[in-house]
């Protein structure tokens, strides 16, 4: 039988660096990613090759990079001493941001990809201080004693989940978001979701790829931002993909008058939709 395009996890986080990796190659490149070529390797450019429609929604990567980095930015800036990034994959950011030398980065992925990404680096020096934490974070009393530990040292601790959500059941994200809420110091968690729409059309692209790997297609809130709302989490602000992508004019000309649309950021229902959140505590949380 012959070998999956997408083996397992880790090999998502292949692709979309490819996507980095092309949009550090542009002379207006919104973001520069130096890294993400090698990180990427063959593999990386082998599924993007041959997943479909690549090149056509090349465009909500390159948004999604975009928007978590200038939400991360903006924490730090704001004074966030410790930024958590929970299923770290293969971001580079520790390296490629401009991050005061002082901040603390934790990266969180399973013992393989973390150990492949610091081979990749070994060369690099990260701009701030780095720790890798090799944990399975569906093992809850490891992820519970790792978040604890954070609580006990971090002033304002920024959560990043990139990618990760929509490969967790609804029930998953409740108890993930409740446990960073059981701690005060966690301040911020950025996120991105999708509608019911756009997992949909997704699942008909590329489903049975990702589904081969092990890694289906799971969580697209149908009450959109407001998921997170009993959990202890609000949204302060949503950045929906299209708008963005549109506005660094990376939208093929199929979407660009779409983009031009009032749109809501609550919730989407079957309307095709993505975005990143800015998710802070609730009174209650």
């Amino acid at each position: 039988m012959a070998e999956p395009l997408i083996r397992d996890i880790s090999d998502t986080a292949r692709w979309v660096a490819v996507y980095r990796a092309r949009e550090h190659d542009r002379p207006d490149a919104v973001f520069r990613d130096p890294f993400a070529r090698a990180l990427a390797g063959d593999r990386g450019e082998q599924i993007a090759r041959a997943m479909p429609l690549s090149d056509r929604n090349a465009w909500s990567f390159i948004a999604r990079t975009y928007a978590f980095d200038r939400l991360i930015a903006r924490e730090v800036a704001a004074g966030a001493d410790v930024v958590v990034n929970l299923a770290a994959g293969l971001d580079a950011r520790p390296y490629r941001m401009d991050l005061p030398p002082t901040l603390k980065w934790m990266e969180v992925d399973l013992p393989e990809i973390l150990d492949y990404k610091a081979e990749v680096l070994a060369g690099a020096t990260p701009v701030c201080a780095l720790e890798r934490v090799p944990l399975d974070l569906s093992n809850y009393d490891a992820r519970r004693g790792l978040f604890n530990r954070i609580a006990r040292t971090a002033t304002r601790a920024v959560v990043v989940t990139e990618g990760l959500l929509i490969y967790l059941m609804p029930a998953e994200v409740g108890e993930l978001a409740r446990d960073l809420a059981a701690r005060p110091s966690m301040e911020r968690w950025i996120v991105d979701i999708a509608s019911p729409g756009l997992m949909k059309m997704m699942d008909e692209i590329s489903g049975d790829l990702v589904r081969q790997a092990g890694v289906p297609f799971l969580f697209a809130p149908p009450e959109g931002p407001a998921f997170f709302m009993p959990y202890g989490w609000q949204a302060l602000e949503v950045r929906s993909l299209l708008k963005t992508a549109g506005r660094l004019h990376r939208l093929p000309p199929f979407l660009r008058l779409m983009s031009l649309f009032p749109e809501s950021n609550g919730a989407q229902g079957s309307r095709p939709w993505s975005g990143v959140c800015l998710l802070g505590r609730t009174s209650g949380g």
